[in-house]
């Protein structure tokens, strides 16, 4: 059992089970979401994750994304994406023990700040993380039996059948 929450301490959260991922993205809507040059992430299933204690806001970034914050101090907690409805990302800064889950890649590399140097030798992707069996750019597995439709297209740095950022 892992916790977390805001800031202020407004929000309190706790999540049961592993991680399935842990990772650092370097996109540009997500730097904005934090105002930071980078935003770690840890992957669990939504249905392990539950508030504790207050409520977080919502914000709708783009048409399949939902990012919670603290309506208080303005935290950023959690990512979703319609097409991982299984799946939640937890900021792993809002966690209590961050150090609990360190980043095992990089993802979006290919927006990542000029003035950002990558020198911790952890893969580092163009935009999404390639699977083992050669798959392209599935962030999360998808559960037994479902494929994700959120694949990576390698031609440029947006998902397949997205016009612009505002897709991730």
């Amino acid at each position: 059992m892992r916790e977390g929450g805001c800031l202020c301490r407004a929000v309190r959260y706790r999540v049961a089970g592993e991680p399935t991922a842990s990772g650092i993205f370097h996109c540009t809507t997500c730097r904005k979401a934090a105002s930071a040059p980078m935003l770690p992430f840890v992957t669990f299933a939504v249905d392990q994750f539950e508030i504790t204690a207050g409520a977080s806001v919502e914000f709708r970034s783009s048409p399949p994304v939902i990012r919670s914050f603290c309506g208080r101090c303005g935290s950023p907690l959690s990512y979703r994406h319609a097409d991982e409805p299984h799946c939640i990302d937890i900021m792993t800064c809002s966690l209590d023990d961050p150090e609990g889950v360190p980043a095992t890649f990089h993802i979006w590399v290919s927006q990542k700040l000029s003035w950002i140097r990558i020198s911790d030798d952890l893969p580092a992707f163009q935009t999404t993380r390639a699977e083992p069996k050669g798959e392209r750019g599935m962030l999360h597995p998808p559960p037994p039996g479902r494929m994700s439709p959120r694949v990576a297209n390698p031609s440029n740095s947006q998902l397949a059948g997205a016009s612009d950022l505002s897709q991730l």
